[in-house]
């Protein structure tokens, strides 16, 4: 309970947060939409703490899960926020732009031949654009009525965007496109054929230097410190499944260490699938950033590109290659491990474990049988890496952002698509976090760390083959398989439960 001298605190702080956000306004308000946005990104970040001390005063207690609901939504809304002020940033350095050449030509020219010279930087943008005349001049004669028929040219950050009408098939056209392209420029700038709002092909042409960097030494040392402490995390995940706490106890690092190697083999080998398959296409991956966790041991790596993409099918395979080696692993050590299972094994689990996933409790009723007519179960301790594994792997096929399942989406259905997918699977999440704080977790990982799309493929057009496209599938269906519970009348009809 808060005392009187609590709430005159609580008060005041409140107070002062509503000051510093006022005062903020005005200062924010001369600068127009950019200064408003601004400020309206302040607000949204300290809005749920203004709330949690506002209701806290009057006797509200808002419980840990409310808190990080809130956090959630104010990320999501500091992002968006985010993302219209880097629009209207853009806008604002076109019309300065703009503006610095009128009042330029109005220093030279009769005032009466104002209007027209504005009239003719309306009309003819390209003075505008940020490549040189020259580069442009022979950028533009790439183009053929046989391959891009080019009708407009705009800006676009340090580059320029090709309106026009697509005359081949896609991957022939971005081909001869980027040859001609590399012959006039040599490798200054890369050509991307993508699609733009509307669903037309553009072409989008921009300077190399925007390339994708190699990650530097820095996030190298991030990289191996999140690799140890995951270490860590996979040998705690192991006692706490054998009913101590590791930290604590150290020296029984033998009695845990099958399990902890069990999952790191899991994790090692979706790694090692991804940098084959991108080796294999010659596009570079970097380091994994492992995202440990003592529940499960990890809830696996983020990565990114650190060169750009041919088009979507290399998009697809890099992607489904992790979690297809890190899946096979652990599919393996689950059917293995529920072969070797018998009266007496290490582990006992109550049968309503099973329950908790479609796709485990149906392989362990094949295997196990009447076992699992009994509350407990005596299961090899394969069977829980095995598990663990598939966890792991599902969560990272999950279709949002950059993680491998939302890469799968946008490789088969476009950025469109793949978009309404992340934002249907951190609905859900949210949702789902009401009754599972770790569901809230991973959201917040998505939203903060992995919330963005893989940039556009330089072919981002061509379509990968109906043969990805129904692996991509089956990948996202043995997703929800296995982090979806059985219902109690499928648990019944299946015999599994006392």
């Amino acid at each position: 309970m808060f005392t009187a001298s609590d709430n005159s605190i609580t008060i005041i702080i409140v107070l002062i947060a509503l000051g510093i956000l006022g005062w903020g306004y005005f200062r924010a308000k001369p600068f127009g939409k950019l200064g408003i946005l601004g400020w309206l990104q302040s607000v949204s970040l300290m809005t749920p703490w203004l709330l949690f001390f506002g209701l806290s005063t009057v006797g509200i207690d808002i419980n840990f899960v409310g808190v990080l609901i809130l956090l959630v939504i104010s990320t999501g809304l500091y992002i968006y926020l985010g993302k219209l002020l880097r629009d209207a940033g853009q806008d604002e350095i076109l019309r300065s732009r703009a503006q610095e050449m009128i009042d330029k030509n109005k220093e030279s020219s009769p005032s009466q031949e104002l209007p027209q010279i504005a009239q003719t930087l309306i009309i003819k943008p390209p003075e505008m654009i940020p490549v040189p005349s020259e580069d442009l001049k022979l950028m533009q004669g790439i183009f053929g009525i046989e391959t891009f028929f080019a009708t407009e040219t705009i800006p676009f950050q340090d580059g320029v965007i090709f309106k026009g009408n697509l005359r081949g098939e896609a991957e022939f056209v971005h081909n001869r496109l980027s040859t001609s392209l590399e012959e006039r420029l040599r490798d200054r700038y890369r050509l991307f054929l993508v699609e733009n709002p509307d669903g037309r092909p553009v072409v989008v042409i921009l300077p190399s230097k925007n390339d994708p960097k190699e990650a530097a030494i820095s996030q190298k040392i991030l990289a191996v410190v999140l690799l140890l402490a995951t270490i860590s995390t996979c040998f705690e995940t192991g006692g706490i499944l054998l009913g101590f706490d590791f930290f604590t106890n150290p020296l029984r690092f033998r009695e845990v260490l099958p399990i902890a190697l069990g999952i790191l083999s899991v994790l090692i080998s979706h790694e090692i699938g991804h940098q084959v398959m991108a080796r294999s296409h010659n596009v570079r991956f970097s380091w994994p950033f492992f995202i440990p966790t003592w529940q499960i041991g990890s809830f696996g790596a983020f990565n990114r590109f650190e060169s750009l993409i041919p088009n979507r099918k290399v998009l697809f395979d890099v992607a489904i290659s992790g979690p297809a080696a890190g899946g096979i692993v652990s599919f393996v050590m689950l059917i293995m491990g529920l072969l070797l299972s018998h009266e007496g094994s290490l582990f006992k689990l109550p049968t309503d474990f099973f329950k908790g996933s479609l796709l485990v409790g149906s392989l362990a009723k094949v295997v196990l049988g009447g076992a699992l007519h009994e509350k407990i179960v005596d299961v090899h301790p394969l069977t829980v890496v095995g598990w663990l594994g598939l966890v792991i792997t599902a969560i990272n096929l999950m279709p949002a952002g950059s993680l491998d399942g939302g890469r799968i989406m946008q490789a088969i259905y476009g950025r469109k698509v793949a978009g309404w997918a992340t934002v249907a699977t951190f609905v859900f999440l949210a949702i789902a976090s009401i009754v599972n704080a770790v569901a809230l977790y991973w959201a917040v990982v998505i939203l903060v760390i992995q919330r963005n799309q893989e940039r556009p493929c330089l072919n981002d057009l061509t379509e990968p083959d109906d043969a990805r496209a129904a692996l991509g599938l089956l990948a996202l269906f043995l997703m929800i398989a296995t982090l979806l519970p059985l219902t109690p009348a499928l648990a019944g009809r299946l015999g599994i439960g006392a």
